[in-house]
């Protein structure tokens, strides 16, 4: 322990092995050692003593939509990097889109790159995109260190960025299949989301019945039958419908190389609290009844779906309409995900190490960066979040780091206070207080 420059000391440490009271040696941002509470502090080094406060591995968010450059008046790299860290998130990853361009050439990748690098207080990595008309921009993608290729079913909201019909779907993953890369995939079929009735206004029951859940369940079951024929792997993003989780256990048993997410908004908000004309609340696919909220938390624990990840989608503040068939469609959740998760976890007999394996380990995984975050162990990067899992707090919109403080949590008690987040050993967010931005562009290095 003789090189460490950062030993940080607490009772409740959580490790791949569990919890644990330890002391965490970091030297040149990785760590070092986790050894027992009470091993000596080496001469040079400092000591950070958190008492009882749970350090925890900083959360690696793989569904992120930042939008910069573009659309940065909706999100930007500085606002949405600090709400994460505030959250306890030090890595996330990009979506291709909504940003203008959106990432599905080298080029716009690296537009994307620059205008991130001197704004990010936590690392970033880039998802790219999968287009009909791009598969010859996969490969170079793919060897330009993008995570996957994100790809619709249905779509996606805005014109830049269309859907793939069956062929394009099969050809796209035939290419990316050939290279063994990751398709993630926002699963909704078009036809059935054409014949479900459309009435605009503010009930929230309508905006339900016109999302529902067959759409996800033929896309998902389409996506499980192509990935089969071609030995794919793909992803399944922000599951909601809970119809669809016999099947996707079925292609698992089968050899189905297929994984699955799901978001704080659908594991603790339901459809019967929903008020009409809250469109902070609309998404796609949609927040659904509390029926199906119980069995997305048992297929949580029983591993049918891998992790949980935020999507988090901004907007303007006057896109959020009374209309739910015209507001724009996503959550801002970046900077809650953590305390969101937490509250219901608790509440459902879940401890905090199965929050860190959905939110950090798993997601880290996913993207093939489990040698390096996702988990206190020698070798991985310090990345840490501090909590005080027993404190509670009311979630107040002006307190948000989200460029547009619109939140579908306004009001709710969580609990899980975030003290500080650090990158890389530094600690880069306490009390509110934020340094200048420290996070670094990550790239797939496997």
């Amino acid at each position: 322990m003789s090189d460490a420059e950062l030993v940080i000391r607490s009772t409740r440490v959580i490790t791949p092995e569990g919890t644990v009271a330890a002391s965490v040696s970091v030297a040149d941002g990785t760590i070092t050692a986790v050894l027992p509470y009470d091993a000596p502090v080496p001469g040079g080094a400092r000591l950070e003593d958190l008492g009882d406060h749970v350090l925890l591995p900083g959360l690696v968010d793989t569904h992120v939509h930042v939008n910069d450059p573009g659309r940065t008046e909706w999100e930007g790299f500085w606002t949405a990097t600090r709400a994460a860290a505030a959250g306890g998130i030090t890595t996330l990853v990009d979506m291709p889109l909504n940003s203008l361009p959106p990432t599905t050439t080298v080029a716009n990748l690296r537009t994307k790159q620059r205008v991130a690098a001197d704004k990010a207080h936590i690392d970033v990595g880039f998802w790219g995109g999968a287009l009909p008309d791009n598969t010859k921009d996969l490969r170079p993608l793919h060897e330009a260190g993008v995570f996957g290729f994100k790809a619709f079913l249905s779509p996606s909201g805005v014109d830049e960025f269309p859907h793939l019909e069956r062929d394009p779907l099969v050809r796209t993953m035939a290419e990316i299949a050939a290279f063994d890369g990751l398709l993630i995939v926002h699963a909704e079929d078009p036809q059935l989301l054409a014949s479900a009735p459309q009435r605009p206004g503010p009930r929230y029951a309508d905006f339900l019945a016109s999302r529902p859940r067959d759409a996800e369940d033929s896309a998902i079951a389409q996506l499980i039958r192509e990935a089969k024929a071609l030995d794919a792997r793909v992803h399944v993003l922000h599951l909601s419908s809970s119809d669809a989780l016999p099947m996707i256990a079925e292609a698992r048993a089968e050899g189905v190389r297929v994984t699955v997410e799901t978001c704080p908004h659908y594991l603790t908000l339901t459809a019967e609290e929903v008020p009409d004309g809250a469109s902070e609340f609309k998404c796609c696919p949609p927040i659904r009844e509390a029926a199906n909220q119980d069995l997305l938390w048992q297929a949580l624990a029983d591993g049918t779906i891998d992790c949980v990840v935020t999507d988090h989608s901004p907007s303007t503040a006057d896109l959020k309409t009374d209309d739910f068939a015209t507001a724009w469609g996503g959550i801002s959740g970046l900077q809650l995900s953590l305390a969101a998760v937490w509250t219901e976890a608790r509440r459902r007999g879940h401890g905090l190490e199965d929050v860190v394996r959905w939110m950090s380990a798993r997601t880290a995984a996913l993207v093939g960066l489990d040698d390096r975050k996702g988990a206190i162990a020698a070798g991985r990067d310090a990345d840490f979040a501090v909590l005080a899992p027993e404190e509670t707090f009311t979630v107040d919109p002006a307190s948000l780091q989200h460029r547009n403080r619109v939140t579908a949590y306004a009001g709710k008690t969580l609990y899980g206070v975030v003290k500080s987040t650090w990158l890389r050993g530094q600690r880069i967010v306490a009390d509110g207080e934020f340094t200048e931005p420290k996070g670094r562009l990550l790239t797939r290095t496997h």
